[in-house]
Order: C-alpha cells, then structure tokens, then sequence
C-alpha cells in the first residue's frame, strides 16, 4: 500500500509540473516587444499633450520600421482632406496586428488621432486611432495618456476593446 502511495505523489508531481510550470514560466517572461516597448525610444517621441486629429483619405497601407533595429510596423499615408498634405501614420507594430487586420482600406476616408512627431527627421503621425465612419473604430493607445494597446494585459485589452 504504502508503495502504490509514493507512485500516486510521484505521479502528481510529475503532472503537476508539466502542466503548471509552462504556464508560470510563460506569465513571467517578458516577451520581446522588438522596440515597441512603453520605455523605448520610438515610444518616448508621443507626447500626450500634443494630440490633435485630422480628416483625409488613405492612399496607402505598408509596413515600415520606424526606427533602426526595430520590429515593423504597420503604416497608412493618408492624404490630409484640408491642406492636401499626406502624413504618413503610424499605427502599431506588426505582431499586434498585420495590415490585412487593421480593417482598414486604400481609398477609405478616415479621422485620425494622434501625435505629429519628428522621427529621424521626417514628420510621422503616431496614431491613436483611426476611425471610419460612424461605427468602426482602429485604436491603438488610450487616449487619456497615451499607453500603447500593445503594451497591456490580455485582461486590459479586453476592457478597452468593449
């Protein structure tokens, strides 16, 4: 009896860690954001204080890396409806959703909020969120303070996302 017992505890043991021990490896590692860190460089250049929004029509979807050594992102040029001008806007990174994701189209007009910033000397519109029409929405940073989507908890961005 005694010998079936330490092979039931050895059993559990052996269960326990190969089901538990992924999952707690997993929650404290910190996964490469590839640049798009809350801390990192490309993030320091938004600036809460300068959010603004404009209106125009997207003439392009890419990908770009906004600064060196950083993962791509995704990007619209979008042609700004009162002085012709086009920005070029930078949503998220490419991890946290592809151009095919973003529901967004060439030719959609479109509302974009954001920060103007200069990015190794070219104007870029670092996004908020985009929005079409009156009931889609793209968003990609709070707008109370500027915190990347990318940055939060599965369980925050499931509330933001409500």
């Amino acid at each position: 009896m005694r010998y079936i017992l330490s092979i039931l505890v050895m059993i559990t043991l052996i269960m326990v860690s190969i089901f538990f021990t992924p999952k707690i490896a997993a929650a404290e590692a910190k996964p490469d954001m590839g640049g798009w860190e809350i801390d990192g460089a490309y993030n320091k250049h938004f600036n809460i204080a300068e959010l603004e929004d404009f209106k125009g029509v997207v003439n392009k979807i890419m990908e770009v890396v906004p600064l060196p050594g950083m993962s791509p992102g995704v990007a619209l040029v979008v042609q700004n409806k009162r002085d012709k001008q086009e920005y070029l806007v930078h949503l998220c990174p490419v991890w946290f959703a592809a151009p095919d994701d973003i529901g967004i189209r060439k030719g959609d007009r479109v509302t974009v909020r954001g920060v103007l910033v200069e990015i190794e000397g070219k104007e870029v519109f670092m996004a908020t969120k985009v929005k079409k029409g009156d009931s889609f929405q793209f968003k990609v940073r709070l707008t109370k303070d500027g915190t990347p989507f990318w940055t939060m908890s599965p369980e925050q961005l499931a509330r933001e996302r409500k």
